[in-house]
């Protein structure tokens, strides 16, 4: 299945998720620790999931194809159709891009998000995909967990700081206007 696929991203065990030739994409999962919660539910099967859950609240994200136990101990597998359209982070690289014009949507979906019971821990401009369309939608999205009722304030703080942590790890802090999303997201 990987054969002349394109790595996308590695980490120290190796490749975790490749580009294939007919443009799907295949991400790998590994049990990182013997005894561990993914044990009984597999980071693989979060991602499933909360993809599922994402477009049943009507959030534009990857549609999944195919789930694979591979032979390796704690290894899985899942074939997906990406999100089609540029991460944030690309749109945000690009010549003539204004923060200004762009933060009112980045706001709003992350409000949405918020109001809907969404707690996306690695919520980040590299996982916020631009569709051809003009929406917003998400990908990577294992690391998420839905609410009942809309985010308290305490954990609408605990995103954005994780938010500001990105910013901050991409060397961003002097062009992404962090305080302005701050007043924007945070209730008052």
């Amino acid at each position: 299945m990987i054969e002349g696929a394109r790595i996308l991203e590695a980490d120290s065990f190796g490749p975790k998720v490749y580009l294939l030739q007919d443009g799907n994409i295949l991400k790998l999962f590994r049990r990182k620790r013997i005894f561990s919660s993914a044990m009984f539910r597999p980071y693989s099967k979060r991602f499933i999931d909360n993809a599922i859950e994402l477009q049943k609240l009507g959030v534009p994200t990857f549609e999944v194809l195919e789930f694979f136990r591979l032979q390796a101990p704690g290894m899985t597998a899942v074939l997906y159709r990406p999100l089609p359209g540029e991460t944030l982070r690309q749109i945000a690289d690009k010549e003539g891009f204004n923060w200004q014009q762009n933060l009112p949507a980045l706001a709003g979906l992350i409000r949405s998000l918020h109001a809907s019971g969404i707690y996306f821990r690695s919520l980040h401009l590299g996982n916020i995909v631009v569709t051809p369309d003009n929406r917003m939608g998400l990908i990577d999205v294992a690391d998420m967990r839905f609410l009942q009722a809309p985010l308290p304030r305490r954990l609408i703080k605990r995103n954005l700081q994780h938010f500001a942590r990105y910013i901050a790890r991409e060397n961003l802090n002097g062009s992404f206007p962090m305080r302005a999303l701050e007043q924007a997201v945070l209730p008052s």
